[in-house]
C-alpha cells in the first residue's frame, strides 16, 4: 500500500479521552442544555442527557485528552525498532503542547505524516479542537485549511482497509485478530477508561493501554505491506 521506505516518515498516534469534567452536575446549566441537544441523535430516548454524560469524552466540546501516545520506526545496527513515548498529564493544555513541541521538532518535514486508526474521523480532528479550545496555534500536520486531500499529512488504516467502501466500520481489534497480529492484552477497554482515570486516578495504567494500541496500529501497518510483523524486543519504550 505504501513504498516501505516510507514507514521511517510515519508518527503512529493514539489518543484516550474523558468527559471534561468527572461529574454531570459540574456542568454549567447552558453546557447541560447544548449537551443534551448535541447527543440526541445518539440518546434518543433510551437515555437522559445526564446517564449519558459518561460518553462525553467522545466529544471535543465536551471530552478532553488525557494521553497521546506516539511510536516511530528507528534503524538500530540494522535492526528496525518501533520506539514508543506518551504525552500523559491532568493538565490537557501540557500534553498538547508537549505534542505539538514533537511535531514541529522532529516531525516537520513535508515527507513526515501522522498514522492512526480511525485517525480522519477522530483522532486528528479531536487533537486539532481541542488546541484551537485551549489556545494553542495549530502545527502544520494538523493545519488543513486550504489544503488539497492529497496535501493532507495523514494516514488512517480504517481508511486504508476500507477500500473506498464509506459505509464500512472495522475495529482496531478486530483487524488485528483477522490479519493475525498478536493482540497484547488489555486490562481495560475504552468504555471503562473515564472510570479509570476519575475513579481509580491510574493514570499510568490508561497510558498502558493507549501505548499498546499504537504498538497495535505500527504493526498492522507493516501487515498491509507484507512486511514482517515487530517482535517484542523490536520495541522499545521511552519515558
Amino acid at each position: 500500500m505504501i513504498n516501505t521506505t516510507d514507514i521511517y516518515n510515519i508518527l503512529f498516534l493514539d489518543i484516550e479521552t474523558v468527559p471534561e469534567y468527572e461529574n454531570w452536575n459540574n456542568l454549567a446549566e447552558e453546557t447541560q442544555e447544548l449537551y443534551a441537544h448535541k447527543t440526541q441523535y445518539k440518546r434518543k430516548e433510551e437515555f437522559t442527557a445526564e446517564e449519558f454524560y459518561q460518553k462525553a469524552g467522545v466529544w471535543a466540546e465536551f471530552g478532553k485528552i488525557i494521553c497521546i501516545s506516539v511510536g516511530y520506526f528507528v534503524v538500530n545496527k540494522d535492526n528496525k525498532q518501533l520506539r514508543i513515548t506518551s504525552f500523559a498529564d491532568t493538565n490537557e493544555k501540557k500534553i498538547l503542547l508537549d505534542f505539538k513541541a514533537l511535531l514541529e521538532t522532529h516531525f516537520n518535514l513535508k515527507k513526515q505524516v501522522l498514522c492512526a486508526h480511525n485517525g480522519k474521523e477522530f483522532d486528528f480532528p479531536y487533537i486539532a479542537r481541542r488546541m484551537i479550545i485551549n489556545a494553542i496555534q495549530l502545527p502544520e500536520k494538523l493545519n488543513l485549511f486550504g489544503k488539497k486531500p492529497w496535501e493532507i499529512p495523514h494516514i488512517d488504516t480504517m481508511e486504508l482497509w476500507k477500500f473506498g467502501d464509506y459505509k464500512h466500520y472495522t475495529s482496531l481489534k478486530l483487524l488485528t485478530h483477522i490479519l493475525g497480529i498478536p493482540s497484547p492484552k488489555q486490562d481495560i477497554d475504552g468504555s471503562e477508561v473515564a472510570n479509570v482515570y476519575y475513579k481509580e486516578q491510574n493514570l499510568p495504567r490508561i497510558v498502558n493501554y493507549c501505548e499498546q494500541d499504537t504498538i497495535a496500529i505500527a504493526q498492522l501497518l507493516l501487515r498491509f505491506n507484507n512486511l514482517p510483523l515487530l517482535k517484542l524486543n523490536q520495541i522499545i519504550s521511552i519515558k
